[in-house]
């Protein structure tokens, strides 16, 4: 029987240790974690499957071999594919260099085994104990960590997050930017302005970045590739895996097929 929040797995605010890590498996769990807070910062890794998390005015997502890093403080909501695994490693303020906005990073598969072997370890454990040496090590080995850009800019603005709210809820709908600018009530020029002023991008960049995090987490729960294409509203399977080739590097295919053989 599934537990009603992960938030219910424990407090990580009931130790000052440095850090303390716990793995979660979605499959016990209900997928939606409703915003909450904490001291700690919070590093949330996925082993399996994707995550996306809401932070300020953000989305971001976590696919496999990633993590996402929120600051302590901050209020933060996420929402898992049913089959993922992650591995939180929570974070005393001021035990890391870490960067004081929420981000992502590429993880090593030494930070991920560091992490891993936390896992087991008790919260409270003392400053002279090989968890705290583990510890010392893994904090050290993640500050080097390189940032990637796999986050949605969304914003408070009322007009942008309506927009956002529908193409969210709707990835297929292929407006023109002149028809949303007609939805929304205002003029194109405006329009481009306020896109600009609120989230750093274009209309079309912000839109396939939002294509970008749904076909992450949509391939990382195992939907085909032909299905994904569909639901964004893609005209051919090609037009999709070039979309993605351009913007990571690689095709759906061999993006994953990577991190399968990195997680090995």
């Amino acid at each position: 029987m599934k537990s009603r929040f992960a938030t219910t797995l424990f407090d990580p605010d009931a130790t000052l240790c440095p850090a303390v890590a716990r793995h979660l498996d979605f499959v016990d769990y209900e997928a939606e974690v409703p915003v909450h807070t904490h001291r700690k910062g919070q590093l949330i890794i996925t082993l399996y499957g994707a995550v996306i998390c809401r932070a300020e005015n953000d989305i971001w997502i976590v696919p496999p071999n990633c993590a996402v890093w929120i600051p302590g403080g901050i209020p933060h909501s996420a929402n898992a594919t049913w089959n993922a695994h992650l591995n939180y490693l929570f974070i005393e303020p001021g035990a890391a260099a870490l960067p004081e906005r929420c981000c992502t990073l590429a993880i090593s598969p030494l930070i991920k085994e560091l992490v891993g072997r936390l896992a087991i370890e008790d919260i409270g454990y003392p400053p002279d104990s090989h968890a705290a040496r583990l510890t010392r090590v893994t904090l050290d080995e993640l500050v080097s960590m390189p940032q990637q850009k796999l986050s949605l800019p969304v914003s408070s603005h009322p007009k942008i997050r309506a927009m956002a709210d529908a193409l969210v809820s709707h990835p297929e709908d292929r407006s023109t930017f002149n028809a949303w600018a007609k939805r929304l009530a205002l003029s194109e020029r405006s329009l481009a302005r306020l896109m600009v002023r609120e989230t750093g991008l274009t209309f079309g960049r912000w839109r396939q970045q939002l294509h970008l995090i749904i076909a992450l987490q949509e391939l990382a729960s195992g939907i085909s590739v032909q299905n994904v294409a569909s639901k964004l509203g893609y005209e051919s399977v090609n037009a999709f895996i070039t979309m993605f080739r351009k913007t990571m590097g690689s095709t759906p295919a061999h993006y994953f097929a990577e991190r399968k053989t990195s997680a090995r």
